[in-house]
Parts: structure tokens; sequence; C-alpha cells
């Protein structure tokens, strides 16, 4: 585990240098450490792959004394991947832009990769790059693809994704180089809800078909402010 400075107002704790899903997930338990029992002067926390970035205020808590304490919280971080919320996220994957393109690439047909996508459970790893985007670990070793070489100006909100050995799902409208293979109706993204992203980092994820008649329906509930995705029950 290393400490380092991020600027004079960040410090960043790091785990490992690999990525993994126990790595992540004393990742996820030291940011919940720090949101129930606070450090006074910490502002912010974020969690990203094998790391947690805390910011602070320097006029209220100096780097000196904050890293003993992140080092002592750090080390008490148990990892608990079985009390990760898990949800069940509807796709479309009709119509998507890239999805008859990379079956041909996988010598697939369009079936046997939505076999495959919706087969997989996918690890949040990190909300980043726009606000509420999804980063998704465990895409099947078969599907992992390049980004385009060039990037579409344009990629909707909810649009699911495929780069290099990630998953994604897209928040907000957009330019991106990932590879889209379906869409979601859930809105990723609301800065009027209590928590503006719906996923967190160490959220579980499954996907499943729909089809075009029923995106447009849950699609009009979510657009009312439904709710049409929630936790399975624990």
């Amino acid at each position: 585990m290393r400490i380092r400075a991020a600027g004079d107002q960040a410090i960043s704790v790091e785990f490992e240098d690999a990525i993994d899903p126990a790595v992540h997930a004393r990742v996820v338990a030291l940011d919940r450490a720090l949101k129930e029992e606070p450090i006074a002067g910490i502002v912010e926390t974020v969690p990203a792959y094998r790391s947690l970035l805390v910011y602070y205020d320097p006029g209220r808590i100096r780097a000196a004394a904050l890293v003993p304490l992140l080092e002592e919280r750090a080390e008490q971080a148990v990892g608990d991947m079985e009390s990760a919320r898990r949800f069940n996220v509807p796709v479309c994957y009709h119509g998507s832009p890239d999805l008859a393109a990379l079956a041909e690439m996988k010598g697939l047909d369009a079936e046997e990769l939505i076999a495959l996508h919706t087969g997989a459970e996918y690890r949040v790893y990190m909300i980043g790059f726009a606000p509420g985007f999804t980063y998704l670990g465990g895409l099947p070793e078969a599907l992992h693809t390049p980004r385009l070489e060039v990037p579409r100006q344009r990629v909707e909100a909810g649009a699911v994704g495929i780069g290099g050995a990630q998953a994604a799902i897209n928040s907000v409208t957009g330019p991106s180089g990932w590879r889209y293979i379906g869409r979601t109706p859930l809105n990723l993204f609301d800065p009027e809800r209590p928590e503006p992203s719906f996923f967190r980092a160490g959220d579980m994820i499954r996907f499943f078909e729909i089809s075009p008649d029923e995106f447009e329906a849950l699609q009009r509930r979510a657009d009312a402010g439904e709710a049409i995705v929630e936790a399975e029950a624990s």
C-alpha cells in the first residue's frame, strides 16, 4: 500500500498495482469507513480501480496529520464483496451501432454475442469521465475489443459499450470512442436526486435483453421519474 500526495489538497491511497475485485473491495471498504466515521477536514472521497482519492481542506487538517489516520483506516479496511448492491439492468440490443460489426469480428452471430454479454456479472469499478459514467469490470474475454480508431461525435445516454477489456454504460449524451452494442432506458445521472449517480463503486450488475417496444415503455416511465431498476433484496 502506498499513500501519495495528489496536489496540495488531495491524497491518493493506493492498495495495489493490479486491477482485481478483491483489491477494489478494499477501496470500497475504506471509502465506506470514511463516510460512516468521517475524519474532520476531509471534503470528498473518490474510489477508483485500485485506489481512493481523498480531498481535504488544508485549513482544517494538514497532510502530515491526515496521512497516519488514512494509513490506520486503510490497514483496517476489509473488503466484503458479499454485501454489494446487485442490479438487473434492461438493455435493448436492437439497432445498436456496433453490434453487427462486432459480432462479425468475433465470428459470432448477434444472439451469441448478446448471450455472452448478458451471461456475465459486472462490477462497478468507478464512476467518472462524465457525470454518472459507469466503468465496469467482468467483460468476458471473448468480447475484449479495442476502441474505435475514430470516435463518434454523438453517443446517446444509456448506451452500453465495450472498450478494451472494460464494459461501460454511457451516462450523458456526448462523443465517445467506445463500441456500443446496446442501450438501457435507465437514467444513470440526475442532479436532482439525493445521489445524482445511480450506481456506486462496488455495485454488481447483470444485463438482460428487452425489445424495442419494452425499451420505449421503460424510457417513458424513467422520463416520468419512476424507478425502473431497483437493487435486489438482500
